[in-house]
């Protein structure tokens, strides 16, 4: 047991069915039908393939697409397929989560064998909404149609979505009410990983805080400062276009009108108490680029002109974060410097990326848009770890109890 929780170590695999929550979430073409990305279903691989090693029958629930607009949504077909692929054997599928043909499926399997289903939040229960507006207990959820049909059938649940954590659904916090559960290898991975940078990460520790995830930016840089996890937060994107305006600085129309017109004007308050009472702390960029005619331009902060909107930080800024992070024995990292996936405003991001390539400190990068700047400027190999997990990973840092979490702890407390 670790974290209060049952790892796979602690249980006879062979000849049990094993329903196993793993977010394979991807960007999806939907022309093709392919994915665009696979790095989420790699990093549970590893997983599955002792599941099935170990000769358990092996059913996994994944989810696919923004839960909050139906549109979104997507089959878990090509998911299988690209599993298959990976793990060199076939990974059967089927169009359908618990009704009867779900179910006959799983009661046909044999030992070893893998079978993913379609995706959860074709169910109404695992949609947002549904989260939202009920409020359901674990107990409660137990009681879904998802939990009721699928549960009878298994002999243990194994929850290896660390990325899809801080959701509050049957299909990842229910199971554990009815049923014996571990959390899998990636997630007990995630756990330890991020449990040692809050707890004992080596000196000096800096934090890179950018994108355009507010809220979570926010919570997070007010618990690793308030801990005193942080020795340095360096701040790019939006992050640092709030904190500039907060001391009153100019940061163009273009860029206020976005804060404003997203509602996230509150945010300059929270960034005046914030930036008021960690100033030593905080790294702000001293330069900051936009664009003109097609043209990169850049100008330093108090020389900004008040008609543009901020795309990325200064060659200035990037030369000093980069410095920090070359500095750091930890440094951790959630958001880019600006819009990176444009030639003229990734300069900012390509430096921080090229210093993490560089430095010989622990490296942790973690959210969609840190991983996909971590595959763009080919820095996976040089990365100490990359977290899949996005929305988890900005609530587990800020000391929040995961939803996941405390229904594995459960769980471990329920069923011995």
């Amino acid at each position: 047991m670790r974290f209060d929780i049952h790892t796979l170590d602690e249980f006879e695999l062979s000849g049990r069915t094993v329903l196993c929550r793993v977010d394979i979430n991807q960007p999806i073409n939907r022309e093709t039908g392919t994915l665009e990305s696979i790095a989420r279903i790699e990093a549970c691989v590893p997983t599955i393939e002792e599941l099935s090693g170990k000769g358990a029958r092996v059913v996994l629930l994944a989810h696919q697409g923004s839960d909050i607009e139906y549109k979104n949504f997507y089959t878990t077909a090509p998911h299988a397929k690209v599993l298959a692929e990976l793990m060199g054997r076939e990974v059967q599928f089927i169009d359908d989560v618990c009704g009867p043909a779900a179910r006959a499926k799983i009661k046909a399997l044999e030992n070893g064998d893998i079978l993913l289903l379609d995706n959860v939040r074709f169910l109404s229960e695992e949609q947002t909404l549904f989260e939202l507006k009920l409020r359901l207990t674990h107990e409660q959820q137990a009681k879904t149609l998802l939990v009721q049909k699928l549960a009878p059938l298994a002999d243990l649940y194994v929850c290896d979505a660390f990325a899809a954590a801080h959701r509050d659904q049957p299909s990842l916090c229910a199971f554990e009410q009815v049923l014996p559960s571990a959390m899998g290898r990636l997630f007990e991975q995630e756990f330890c990983v991020l449990s040692g940078l809050m707890e004992k990460p080596e000196r000096p520790c800096t934090f890179v805080l950018g994108g355009a995830k507010i809220a979570d930016a926010f919570l997070m840089m007010e618990t690793v400062l308030s801990r005193g996890v942080a020795d340095k937060v360096l701040t790019g994107g939006l992050v640092a276009n709030i904190l500039l305006a907060a001391k009153g600085e100019e940061i163009g129309s273009g860029s206020m009108d976005f804060i404003l017109g997203s509602n996230y004007g509150e945010f300059i308050g929270k960034g005046k108490a914030v930036y008021s009472r960690y100033a030593d702390k905080i790294m702000l960029p001293e330069d900051l680029a936009y664009v003109e005619n097609g043209r990169r331009r850049e100008a330093e902060v108090g020389l900004i002109p008040a008609d543009v909107t901020l795309t990325d930080i200064g060659s200035k800024a990037a030369k000093a974060y980069a410095d920090a992070i070359l500095s750091a024995r930890t440094v951790f990292v959630n958001g880019p410097m600006g819009i990176f996936e444009r030639a003229e405003t990734e300069l900012g991001t390509k430096a921080v990326w090229d210093a993490l390539g560089k430095t010989s400190a622990y490296t942790v990068v973690g959210g969609g848009d840190s991983i996909a700047a971590t595959a763009k400027y080919q820095k996976t190999e040089e990365i100490s770890y990359i977290c899949t997990g996005g929305g988890a990973l900005i609530r587990f840092l800020s000391g929040e109890e995961l939803p996941a979490v405390k229904a594995l702890r459960h769980a471990a407390r329920a069923f011995g």
